[in-house]
């Protein structure tokens, strides 16, 4: 029940950190991923990665903020490999951080496009091939700090949270297509983030008392999450940040 031995999986964002260490687990698990990134160089690295391990990966251009490149995306997957089983909506644009004041609507315009909208769009255009199949998987990315209301952050935030109402309304709306829909809030920061005040912060909260590996520790989550064992469990958050935010 916790294989993922066959199934096609797309990686929004796995040409480089936290989707890419999701990529890299799954296809050890014997998944065929496909790197969806709108870096080709990035996404052809990952892809040579996984192909070196033996595993099936397929390459493909995507742009979260373009309907048509996602429709597109997934149209080329389904072309060649005939299915898709699940998909991970890690992929996002960043904006810097801004505090209330002085956040704009560029900011907000910015997570809303490629954070909302685009998981949104991916959903609903791997939705139809799901429901025709009787079995699907849908995976998205939260954050902590839109629980909190982390400061600063605003505008990813509001993202964040709107993220988690759409995997709740999927979850309650395609669970009798066979489709289940859950969320990571994943505490894996970059290298660019060592160091920050944010990150700093977040050591000092951290039980386990380290930065999460994108491969070893939100990988297998992620692999849980595409596979039949979650197939009654829909519709929740997963705090993947090494107990930090512990909630009742």
């Amino acid at each position: 029940m916790h294989a993922v031995d066959g199934r096609v999986v797309i990686v929004t964002g796995s040409g480089q950190g936290v989707g890419r260490g999701m990529a890299n687990h799954l296809a050890k698990a014997g998944a065929t991923v496909v790197i969806a990134d709108y870096q080709p160089e990035k996404a052809r690295r990952t892809r040579d990665e996984l192909q070196a391990l033996g595993a099936t990966a397929l390459a493909v251009d995507v742009d979260i903020r373009d309907p048509q490149s996602i429709d597109a995306m997934v149209g080329r997957v389904v072309d060649e490999l005939d299915r898709v089983d699940a998909v991970i909506n890690n992929a996002q644009t960043f904006r810097p951080n801004a505090p209330m004041a002085v956040v704009d609507a560029g900011d907000v315009d910015v997570f809303y496009q490629s954070g909302v909208l685009g998981t949104l769009r991916a959903m609903q255009a791997v939705y139809p091939h799901m429901r025709d199949a009787g079995w699907g998987r849908i995976v998205n990315f939260a954050s902590s700090m839109g629980r909190v209301g982390g400061e600063g952050f605003g505008a990813y935030n509001a993202s964040k949270e709107a993220i988690r109402a759409l995997t709740r309304t999927a979850a309650r709306e395609w669970a009798k297509d066979g489709i289940v829909v859950n969320a990571i809030a994943p505490a894996a920061a970059p290298p660019r983030a060592v160091g920050s005040e944010h990150y700093e912060a977040f050591m000092r909260a951290c039980p386990a008392g380290r930065n999460g590996d994108p491969e070893l520790d939100i990988g297998p989550v992620a692999l849980f999450l595409c596979s039949d064992a979650c197939r009654f469990l829909t519709g929740q958050t997963f705090m993947v940040d090494g107990g930090t935010y512990l909630w009742s």
